[in-house]
Parts: structure tokens; sequence; C-alpha cells
């Protein structure tokens, strides 16, 4: 491996693909309304077309693409997939290498806000990192999957040769959604490198133990009612990724309403309850840049069939021995992590709950995601 491998890479969309948005946004169909209903049928058209006019007259495209080109950013293909990433070190030379990864609708974008706090040499007793953000192979700037065959554990080991590629041969890990899949099982590809894994929006699937379930508390029930609810009412955008892939590709690839309404759907439903509208809880502006990302880079349609590779991984749903990694878990409002259920699989060392932020945790309170991403590592190292 020659450093002629990783080339630097800037993010530049070409005119014809911007006034290529705006035509299709100016002429979109809209659906109406079924009187007196609201976001439990998906989103109001109304709030939609709103978001639309603004994403076409008010949003500047070209303000927030130099924003992530004021970070260092890199290509390399793994695998014979493409592999964009940021890549931004800290003044301290005693920093922590850490990767950070995003899920889905997510992108780099998400960890926008911690770039600065993060990296930034720390106080006395204090934890600085340097940074490793990678677009998942088939998400974003790394361009859509031109084969099947990504589960996670292939995008996992891809992440872990990324790392070897920048000479870090002891980092952390941490991720949210997608990437708190994905970053446990670097830890299990490699133990004796990676020093901890961080997650958050942690999904803990229910336990055949009867002694475990008859153990949980009356909260722990409360989640894994919420989960219960969460399959029944909003996991539609999920089977569908993972049963029919091509089938949304298609409409996502075609009208930019349509991806915007696929991705806003998630930023209401799992953003901090306390928020009525999806920019109450993170910036209207922040929101579009992660949208325009997936309609850019054509992407929505390769990162849909990454689910169809989830659903149909033996190895995913196979029981798994514990992991060996310290494994710390960061629980925010509409997070269902189970502490006992992932004490089954990870090695917990660290649990922390929060009572503001969602989901989209390094968005919604970037403070907090910090800190708590701080607090963990300290311990480690």
């Amino acid at each position: 491996m020659t450093t002629s491998d990783i080339t630097p890479y800037t993010v530049h969309i070409p005119p014809a693909d911007l006034d290529d948005l705006h035509e299709r946004l100016a002429r979109t169909r809209w659906a109406a309304d079924l009187p007196e209903t609201g976001w439990e049928r998906g989103v109001p058209s109304a709030y939609l077309r709103e978001l639309a006019g603004h994403w076409a007259e008010g949003y500047d495209w070209r303000a927030h693409e130099a924003a992530l080109n004021a970070h260092p950013q890199f290509f390399t293909t793994i695998d014979g997939a493409g592999v964009h990433f940021l890549h931004v070190r800290s003044a301290d030379p005693g920093a922590v290498p850490l990767m950070l990864i995003h899920g889905w609708p997510g992108s780099v974008v998400e960890f926008l806000d911690v770039i600065g706090p993060l990296t930034e040499p720390a106080a006395p007793g204090g934890t600085s990192f340097h940074l490793v953000i990678p677009s998942l192979p088939g998400y974003g700037f790394s361009g859509p999957l031109r084969e099947t065959g990504w589960t996670d554990g292939r995008t996992a080991a891809a992440l872990v040769e990324l790392m070897s590629r920048l000479g870090y041969e002891r980092y952390g890990v941490q991720g949210g959604d997608v990437g708190a899949f994905i970053a446990p099982l670097m830890g299990r590809l490699a133990p004796e490198r990676v020093i901890g894994v961080h997650v958050n929006a942690l999904v803990t699937f229910p336990t055949g133990d009867p002694a475990v379930m008859a153990a949980l508390t009356e909260r722990e029930r409360a989640r894994l009612s919420e989960m219960q609810k969460w399959q029944d009412q909003m996991g539609a955008y999920m089977q569908i990724q993972g049963t029919r892939p091509q089938t949304i590709a298609q409409s996502l690839l075609d009208s930019p309403a349509g991806q915007l309404a696929w991705i806003v759907e998630k930023f209401h439903d799992w953003t901090d309850p306390a928020a009525k509208l999806p920019e109450d809880a993170v910036d209207r502006d922040r929101i579009l840049t992660d949208v325009s990302v997936y309609w850019f880079t054509g992407t929505a349609g390769s990162a849909a069939h990454t689910y169809f590779e989830r659903f149909n991984d033996p190895a995913m749903w196979q029981p798994k021995e514990r992991g060996t990694v310290p494994t710390g878990v960061a629980v925010f409002t509409t997070d269902v992590s189970i502490r006992p259920l992932a004490e089954q699989v990870h090695n917990v060392v660290h649990w922390s709950e929060f009572d503001r932020g969602g989901h989209f945790a390094a968005l919604e309170a970037p403070d907090l995601f910090t800190a708590d991403v701080r607090e963990f590592f300290r311990a480690l190292v």
C-alpha cells in the first residue's frame, strides 16, 4: 500500500446538477392531504411543499459545500468500493485516533458540529482526537455500490482496512444507527487494535432467556414496548429498503421532493419529542445538506440496497459470543437501548442516559455527544 492509493478530495457539485434540482422541484406534482390528517400518515404535503420551496429558493448549497471543504477530505478504493472520508487531525500529538460512523439517513454531515470540539487540544486530564469520518460504502461521496454483497461485516472490514492505510494501529470507534451495528463489528474483527467502541441509537434485540426478561425494570419494559410500536408504526422504510430496494430506488433517484420526504420524515419521527417540527431539533439547512448529499451523489438506492444485504445476511442474525472490546452506550430520548440486553452481546463498561437529544445525537445535542465520547475514551487511554 502506498500513499498514492489515497487521494485528496474536494466536493464540487456541477452547476448543471444544481439547475436540474431546481427544475425538478419546480415541476413537482404535490400529493393532497386527506382532511384532518397530519404526521401520523407521513409528511404533510403543506409542510413538504414549503420545505422544498426553501430548498429551491432559500438554501445555498455552495455555502454548505464550502463548509464541508473546510475540512481535509480524501478518497480511496477498498475491496472494489469507493470510500470517501474526512481526516481531521488534532494539534495535540497525543490525541487518540477515532473513527466516527454515520447511519441512515445520515452522512458525514452529521458530525460537522463535533469536529472542532473533539479535535481541539483537551484540558489537562482530558482527551482529544484525530478524527476519521467516512462516508459508508454506497453512501454519499463514496458513491453508489456496483455489486451486491456489501453486508455490515464487509463494511466493517473495509473500515478496519482504512484505518490501517492511515497508519493507525490503535484507535477508537464511534457509531450511531447503522454505525452502531458496524462499530462493534470492527471491534470483533480487530480486538487487538480497537481500544473501545462508543455507540448511540443502539438497537438491543429481545432475548429468549426468561430470567433476563423477567428482571427488566419498568423503564426497560417501556422501551421494549416502544420498540414494538416503532416496528408496527414507523418501520415501513426498513421493510421496503430491506425487501424491495430497487423499487424505491427509482422513486428516490428521480424525484427530489420524494427524496426529501423520505428523509425528513425520519427527522420528525426520530428527533427529541420536545421538537414539534424537524427544524426545531436540527437546523433546517443542515437537514437539507444531508438530503442534498444523497440527491447529488445518487446514493439513495445504493443505501437502500445495504438494508437488503442486512436482512439477508445469515451472519447478522446468528448468535454471537459476547464481544470483548470495552463498549460505551449513550442513550438519548428516542433510543430503545436496554442495558441487560446490550450486556449479553457487548462488553458494556459505560452507560449514559440523557433527557434531551434524539436519534441524531451529534446533530441535536453535540455538547452532550462530545462530552460522553470524551468521558468514555478518557478511561481507556
